[in-house]
């Protein structure tokens, strides 16, 4: 994929769906006023001209407004058209010596599409527009200034419709609302009111936009209104555009033929009528006698002097033109029901009577009601169909039920919307539960969401579905309402982790919250996932990944009540997190206070399905990162790698046996055979859905069970996923069948391309990294029995993604001039780029006292070393065998990072009898990176790595533990970093 490529796809999501953007293209953004300096100063200081515009734009999600400039004369006006570029001049009746018809003469001359509009300033003048008719052909409209500044905008608008209504009704199925009346007095104040009607009514249709420009560019699916002034042009507009006709609306009396008529507007009600009976027809005039003509012919009656004129104008719009609810009716006109919104009709359609179904579908209500909700393209599609194309009532009906449905769900994916019950359990969208931000993991999730949707991206692969779990989000500020409500500042001070757990466990979320998360269980009913999304966690700057809780529910308990307090418990100790040792150690390393720091929540469908009887977990589950901090054979930093397990994603996250494959050539193993097996997964986490009384402040695994190979071979779970060994070769076959252990190195999947997971997620990460502008890493988890999942195809679900903080500008190490003996290490294995030049200790664990049974202890003796590091506020090199931070103690010292935070360079070593392969793609190593540690690799067997540990041991030391020692050298060890090749060198 090409950035280019990116780059299109992010602003077909920006800015919406193609018709919108090709919608109102010819706009006015600059307009020429040509008023004496009277009248330009009483429209600037009187009527705030310039502010009152802006304001009415703004309020109405408008694009931006037109930039007025003012000249006095029409000979000015003529020079300014020479050295500026004009959409509109508005000029006034007294500008000098050149008036404004020869004015609007001489503008057609030069400039001859360049619309010329005449603004009389009080009534008086009409007579001098009467009497130039013949010059009247080079002016395109007259208005009458009303002290009104909504008549500018109306005046803009208008030249705009007419300017773009043959291609936006063409091309984007835009209404138009036909205006025929002479009376310019009465025009020049219907006209604003009608616009302002039709604009704040479109306005309330798109009010659940999410972003402010989707809202503008939705306002361009607005109806046209085109304006004509006699009958001749009045059906010169009307057959035109008969197609796109949304309402017309007429007064009885003006010219045909030139002369008067008295029931002009009768015969042009009467000869549209003819061709459509069922057009909405409004028949206004000032004569209270007409309304009885309007009710024989069957169309509504406005009277011109009614105080309510703009009221019902407005009810009308709104009741019979699709702007407001659906109203469902029988054949002879009775209301049998009504939708106010899509979800709703999707309800409605399956209940109504036959004969409402077919009134409804004869007369196009249904598309028209979608065009007014700018479901342009769906409307499109279903409009020319007829009744006849379906062989039953019952078809057509389910027809138009699922073609709702389709509107609901696609307006939907990929999207954050608000609170919403009907699409609680949709994919491929993120639910608001609360208002606030969405915190780190959160904005990922919902922007590779947008992505992938407005890409359309599953449709590359064939039979599988890519997908984000069932999302909801809290938002940040149901954090600070909790803290503040529940005075957890003030109640938490030197209390311990457990205690702050029992507060937060005691405290009360918002009535809002918690009645929305009532309805939220009552549709959701499978398994859920309760993760931490605070602001800094995942994020670009300071990524705190791994610091937090993530907490799985069964969600399965009889009693509403109790999965109502397994949820709002999870949620409160997920918030609680932010104040727990760890997290305040961490936030203090990056020069954060806790205070600072927010949580938003989320809580999302756990990716798996039951296996057993009471066990729930996916066949896959993964880490992945576009960057390699460890490549081997042959491969490159930018290759990429990943580490996936059978079960849930715990096992990868922190540090256990799983497998590693590099997803641009996933038929390469990276280790052999003997060391695959060695190092491979022997047992998974799951879901324990027998387990539906809990308690959560025990920890993240109060849910879980840890199990074997033998449980996943009873669940059927190893079939695309084991190989087995043959001891008889010693070699590894793809073979399940045959006798002998079972050994995860998901040979089907990579090899044999059963479910395309290493072209997935090579372009995940291709993708990820152009558009984060960073190496990335993304979580994710696959079911692989379509039966079994909601979109019936075997699905790759994406669960977060975030920054890798790698900085590719290397620092060069010229190996040809290094010398060994100056050297106290030298790797090809390193993480991180640049100089270190002011670190003078060192805390190295003795080699003769490593005892792998005993790394708890080692564990504890290195954060008391830390602590007093952090108290002299001094960084240091950290020296070790095996995996820091692993969580099993066998394959390293299981530290967690605020138990070495003042380490700024680790080293993991390999000794005779303890040799572990290398750990990478943990929670714990991505924070290493973010906070700019060093981090290296000896391998015992390596031909070029080396530390010199006989000169170290030789050292004087400060200080020495049971198993560690501390150095500190009287000058600096020099450390020289070059991330993009991973060579690292410390100089003695």
């Amino acid at each position: 994929m090409k950035i280019e490529d990116l780059n299109y796809y992010y602003n077909k999501f920006k800015f919406g769906e193609d018709i919108f953007h090709q919608l109102m293209h010819k706009r006015v953004r600059s307009i020429l006023l040509v008023a004496t300096f009277y009248d330009a100063f009483i429209f600037e200081q009187d009527g705030r001209l310039s502010e009152q515009i802006f304001g009415e734009y703004r309020q109405l999600n408008l694009s931006t407004a037109p930039r007025i400039t003012s000249v006095p004369t029409g000979a000015q006006a003529l020079e300014k058209l020479k050295s500026h570029t004009y959409d509109l001049v508005i000029t006034m009746v007294r500008i000098g010596e050149i008036g404004p018809f020869e004015l609007a003469r001489q503008v057609k001359e030069t400039h001859p599409d360049l619309t010329v509009l005449l603004l009389l300033n009080v009534s008086s003048d009409y007579q001098i527009w009467e009497s130039h008719v013949a010059e009247r052909q080079y002016i395109d409209d007259v208005f009458l200034w009303n002290g009104n500044t909504k008549l500018f905008l109306a005046m803009v608008k208008s030249v705009e419709d007419s300017m773009n209504v043959e291609y936006d009704t063409s091309h984007g199925l835009v209404r138009v609302i036909l205006l025929v009346e002479d009376s310019v007095h009465y025009y020049s104040m219907f006209l604003p009111s009608l616009y302002s009607v039709i604009m704040k009514q479109t306005q309330k249709l798109i009010e659940e936009e999410v972003s402010e420009i989707n809202k503008h560019l939705r306002m361009r699916v607005r109806p046209k209104v085109l304006l004509a002034h006699d009958f001749e042009e009045a059906i010169r507009l009307y057959e035109k555009y008969k197609d796109y006709i949304l309402c017309m609306i007429s007064d009885v009396r003006y010219k045909v033929n030139g002369q008067t008529d008295a029931e002009a507007g009768i015969k042009l009600i009467k000869h549209v009528l003819a061709t459509n009976s069922d057009l909405p027809v409004i028949l206004q005039s000032s004569e209270d006698e007409n309304r009885q003509i309007a009710e024989d012919l069957n169309v509504h009656f406005l009277n011109k002097n009614s105080k309510y004129l703009f009221k019902d104008l407005r009810e009308y719009l709104v009741h019979s033109l699709g702007f407001g609810n659906f109203i469902f009716r029988n054949p002879d006109g009775e209301v049998i029901g009504e939708a106010a919104d899509i979800a709703e009709f999707e309800e409605k359609i399956l209940i109504i009577p036959e004969d409402s179904l077919e009134y409804h579908s004869r007369f196009n209500h249904f598309s028209n009601w979608l065009i007014a909700h700018s479901e342009i393209q769906i409307a499109k599609k279903i409009r020319p169909m007829k009744i006849e194309d379906f062989e039953t009532r019952d078809e057509l009906r389910k027809f138009l039920h699922h073609i709702f449905r389709t509107v609901r769900i696609e307006k939907n994916r990929g999207k954050i919307i608000n609170f919403d019950a009907d699409s609680l359990s949709e994919l491929n969208q993120v639910i608001r539960l609360t208002e606030g931000s969405l915190g780190g993991k959160g904005r990922g999730l919902a922007f590779l969401n947008a992505l992938l949707c407005t890409m359309e991206y599953e449709n590359k692969f064939k039979n599988t579905s890519i997908s984000l779990p069932s999302t909801a989000i809290i938002g940040t500020n149901e954090f600070d309402h909790f803290v503040e409500r529940n005075h957890i500042i003030e109640n938490i001070q030197d209390k311990s982790d457990k205690e702050i757990d029992d507060i937060f466990i005691q405290g009360l979320l918002s009535e809002e919250l918690i009645e929305r998360l009532e309805i939220y269980l009552d549709v959701v009913r499978y398994p859920i996932a309760v993760r931490s999304s605070s602001l800094l966690e995942d994020s670009q700057s300071q990524p705190l990944a791994g610091v937090y809780r993530t907490f799985m529910l069964p969600n399965n308990h009889s009693d509403s009540a109790y999965r109502l307090k397994h949820l709002m418990d999870a949620i409160k100790l997920v918030l609680a997190s932010v104040y727990l040792k760890e997290a305040r150690n961490f936030l203090d390393a990056l020069d954060f206070k806790a205070e600072e720091e927010k949580m938003a929540v989320i809580i999302q469908e756990t990716v798996g399905y039951r296996m057993g009887e009471q066990y729930y977990y996916p066949d896959i589950a993964g880490v992945a990162q576009s960057y390699n901090f460890y490549p081997t054979s042959g491969l490159q930093h930018s290759d990429g790698i990943a580490n996936i397990v059978l079960g849930l994603g715990k096992a990868v996250v922190e540090g256990k046996n799983n497998h590693r494959f590099c997803p641009l050539y996933p038929d390469i193993d990276l280790l052999t055979q003997e060391e695959i097996v060695r190092n491979s997964q022997k047992e998974f986490y799951a879901l324990n859905l027998a387990n539906n009384d809990f308690d959560l402040t025990k920890g993240e695994e109060s849910t879980l069970s840890l199990l074997t190979l033998k449980d996943a071979e009873e669940h059927g779970s190893l079939r695309y996923l084991a190989s087995v060994w043959d001891y008889n070769d010693s070699r590894l076959t793809d073979n399940p069948q045959e006798r002998g252990p079972k050994v995860l190195t998901f040979s089907s999947i990579l090899k044999y391309k059963h479910f395309p997971l290493a072209r997935i997620v090579k372009e995940l990460l291709e993708m990820g990294e152009i558009a984060l502008g960073n190496p990335v890493e993304i979580e994710f988890a696959v079911n692989l029995a379509q039966e079994n999942c909601q979109t019936n195809k075997p699905t790759f679900y994406i669960l977060q993604i975030r920054p890798l903080s790698i900085n590719t500008d290397a620092y060069h190490i010229d190996t040809n001039q290094l010398i060994k003996s100056e050297l106290l290490m030298y790797t090809e294995h390193g993480m991180g780029n640049g100089v270190f030049e002011d670190l003078q200790d060192v805390i190295y664990l003795d080699p003769k006292t490593f005892d792998k049974t005993k790394t708890y202890e080692m564990q504890m003796e290195i954060e008391r070393f830390n602590a007093k590091m952090a108290k002299a506020n001094k960084r240091y090199i950290l020296i070790g065998p095996g995996r820091w931070g692993t969580r099993d103690r066998f394959l390293g010292i299981p530290v967690s990072w605020p138990q070495i935070s003042h380490a700024q360079v680790i080293l993991e070593t390999g000794l005779k009898d303890f040799i572990v392969e290398a750990s990478q793609g943990t929670h714990f190593f991505h924070n290493l990176v973010a906070m700019n540690v060093g981090y290296f690799t000896i391998p015992y067997t390596s031909q070029t790595d080396f530390i010199d540990l006989d000169w170290l041991m030789k050292q004087a030391h400060k200080e020495r533990g049971e198993y560690f020692v501390h150095l500190e050298f009287d000058h600096p060890l020099l450390v020289k970093m070059d991330g993009k090749i991973g060579k690292a060198v410390i100089l003695k």
